[in-house]
């Protein structure tokens, strides 16, 4: 099974920049979007033998997340069952025979950091919603994580201590998660590789390779053994993120 997640900046604009190719040509069971921003009646890309599934915040053309599958999913669910959380279209998840899938649009703690605090509770209660998911099956998480994890995932880690998005807090939340008993699928077989998913729109930051890795795979560790390759697709244009894939045999 290949999963491929990408955080599109707006799924309207990137069907004007070469999504339909992209996905098309990488063929993927499943294929989650973060940063849709967009209602149903939006947008008009439906691929038969998919089931197209949309959970768009209230806010119109704000967050969003959508997920095309042509695996039949056992049940679907929207956001993690708190109120605090659940108005901003950030997670769907896909129960199937064998595990869960979620897909997750984490929220920014904006430049100024003035979402800081509330990025802390929102990580504790998506944290504790997955483990509670893993009671019954093994999970699969992907998305737009909005954290460089660690030096490595970053071009200019001194210059960016602090700064939103590699702040010691956030760090330590996701760390936090794995440490849980999650494995992060790309440094697990990728160990030394330098690549990253997102770039500012600064001129040149893309072209000069300046950026950060903040979407990832991450699966339960009981089924690490059932993954057998974790991708970053950095060539693919059209948003500021590039897509990330997965191959695991689960079903």
């Amino acid at each position: 099974m290949k999963i491929v997640s990408w955080n599109v900046a707006g799924f309207r604009a990137v069907l004007k920049k070469g999504f339909e190719e992209f996905f098309d040509n990488i063929n993927a069971d499943i294929f989650c979007i973060q940063e849709s921003k967009a209602e149903i009646d939006q947008f008009n890309f439906k691929k038969d033998g998919y089931e197209m599934i949309l959970n768009p915040a209230e806010k119109k053309g704000y967050s969003g997340t959508l997920v095309y599958s042509r695996v039949k999913p056992i049940s679907i669910s929207y956001g993690m069952g708190i109120d605090e959380h659940d108005h901003e279209g950030r997670i769907i998840t896909l129960e199937f025979n064998d595990f869960y899938l979620v897909t997750v649009y984490v929220p920014n703690v904006k430049r100024d950091l003035t979402r800081l605090d509330y990025r802390m509770v929102w990580e504790d209660d998506f944290r504790n919603f997955l483990k509670k998911l893993e009671e019954s099956k093994p999970v699969v998480v992907c998305g737009d994580f909005n954290v460089a994890h660690t030096e490595m995932d970053i071009k200019n880690a001194k210059a960016n201590i602090g700064n939103a998005g590699f702040t010691y807090e956030e760090r330590s939340k996701f760390s936090e998660l794995l440490d849980s008993g999650f494995i992060d699928t790309f440094r697990y077989f990728h160990k030394d590789e330098i690549k990253y998913t997102w770039w500012s729109y600064l001129e040149g930051c893309r072209a000069r390779n300046i950026g950060w890795r903040i979407d990832y795979f991450i699966v339960s560790k009981n089924i690490i053994n059932k993954v057998t390759g974790a991708y970053i697709y950095d060539d693919i244009m059209g948003s500021d993120h590039a897509p990330i894939g997965l191959d695991i045999d689960l079903e």
